[in-house]
């Protein structure tokens, strides 16, 4: 894929994780697979990563090459009692997602090819490039729309 098309496949991700969401009300926002996440705890991941990828993309933009990007455990996040996945509304993770993905597209705009293989040292993964921030926050939310549906379905 070109960058163009890669940043047009930026925002519909975006949209496919919106649409998945409009599925999810007050009768289905607990419901999951087993041993799976609910709807609302997806959610509320797909916010806080989000707001993770914001981070990110500036730092690789705007810092030295090699700078460090954190990882985090997505899975102690959500246990956490104290980030609330389990019992607090998602419409604030929504609204993170939506303006943290529009931010980022913005970003996007200003990017061209070379910029792909700027790169920081991700503290999991070893080196992580804007090439590969893209492919990953294209199919992140993807993944977690299909991830909605068999929860609100199940």
């Amino acid at each position: 894929m070109s960058l163009a098309l890669d940043i047009t496949d930026y925002g519909v991700a975006t949209q496919v994780f919106l649409d998945a969401a409009r599925s999810v009300n007050p009768s289905n926002v607990d419901r999951r697979v087993a041993g799976g996440w609910s709807a609302r705890q997806v959610i509320h991941h797909v916010g806080d990563s989000e707001a993770q990828s914001y981070a990110r993309l500036r730092r690789l933009l705007a810092e030295p090459l090699g700078s460090p990007i954190q990882g985090y455990d997505e899975a102690a996040w959500a246990a956490s009692d104290k980030l609330g996945y389990a019992v607090l509304s998602v419409d604030h993770s929504l609204a993170i997602f939506v303006a943290v993905r529009a931010a980022s597209r913005d970003v996007l705009g200003l990017i061209n090819e070379s910029d792909l293989t700027r790169y920081g040292e991700h503290s999991e993964s070893g080196r992580y490039t804007l090439a590969l921030w893209l492919e990953t926050y294209r199919a992140h939310p993807r993944a977690h729309a299909s991830q909605l549906v068999e929860a609100i379905n199940s």
